[in-house]
């Protein structure tokens, strides 16, 4: 069933209820976000700040109501209502959805899971802040033997994170500014209970991915790299995944009215990617770009 205006449910509720959730978008046929073919899945609301952020509709825990004027067709008088707009120019951002929804919705691509080895990623947004839901979900998942995974910051309670953690194959989890008071100032992000989350799922046997943005005037510089390797040392993880910049979500926050504060960034050259690949390979890590 498709849940009405009346039945949408609040941030707050949507935190501790585990029988719905809101998402906003579902990507299939993915070649990254864990491996083989993937159907990705976006969680709406995210308590972090990054400046570079992609997917800035992920924001917001709240559905929102955007106007695409390639599509108005300029109705006179304009009811400016997405349930009513004949066009389809005034639309949503963001739904409700149940367990059995998503689960019949996302098993439609069981097939290519098994042909090549994929499964589902769980992503955002923060899939964190709807942990109880997402945590049922991914137990339904693996009763079907369909590989699962999470993409997070790892900034949350540990309480919401390990019962999730324990349903994954595997959890890609970004590090980003190594500094805390940056992190704080920056990203509203609290990095010692990121370091320590990690550390806690290395410890429980997760198998763990990191992944490092790198981002022009944050985290691209040999500084926050050398942070990061030093952290992730002691875990004896030696794989690394290295997220270039982008200017690919600039398109989305004119939709959304906003402006997009690095528009004027530009992305890492490839000499700048590779310095930073070679800086972690000479540490002994297998590195990947993108994923």
């Amino acid at each position: 069933m498709t849940l009405s205006a009346a039945q949408r449910i609040s941030c707050d509720v949507m935190e501790t209820r585990a029988e719905v959730a809101r998402i906003f978008n579902i990507q299939r046929y993915s070649l990254n976000d864990g491996r083989g073919i993937r159907t990705v899945i976006f969680f709406k609301g995210c308590p972090h700040r990054c400046p570079w952020c992609a997917n800035p509709e992920s924001i917001s825990p709240k559905i929102e109501t955007v106007r695409r004027e390639s599509k108005c067709l300029h109705c006179a008088p304009c009811l400016r209502d997405a349930d009513e707009c004949p066009s389809g120019a005034f639309g949503y951002i963001g739904r409700d959805v149940t367990l059995d929804e998503l689960e019949n919705e996302v098993m439609k691509d069981d097939v290519f899971f098994r042909s090549s080895g994929g499964g589902v990623t769980l992503s955002g947004g923060e899939v964190l802040l709807q942990a109880p839901f997402a945590t049922q979900f991914l137990q339904r998942l693996r009763r079907f033997g369909v590989h699962t995974a999470i993409e997070t910051a790892g900034d949350a309670p540990l309480s919401r994170l390990m019962p999730l953690a324990h349903q994954c194959d595997e959890v890609l989890f970004d590090l980003k500014i190594m500094d805390t008071a940056l992190a704080q100032s920056v990203l509203a992000m609290n990095l010692p209970r990121v370091l320590d989350n990690f550390r806690q799922l290395v410890a429980d046997g997760i198998n763990v991915i990191p992944r490092v943005p790198l981002i022009p005037g944050y985290t691209l510089n040999e500084t926050n790299m050398a942070r990061v390797l030093a952290f992730l040392l002691p875990s004896g993880i030696r794989q690394l995944h290295l997220l270039p910049f982008h200017q690919y979500g600039e398109p989305k926050y004119r939709l959304l009215g906003q402006e997009w504060g690095m528009r004027q960034a530009i992305p890492p050259t490839e000499d700048e990617v590779s310095a930073m690949r070679q800086l972690a390979e000479r540490e002994g890590y297998n590195v990947t770009l993108g994923g």
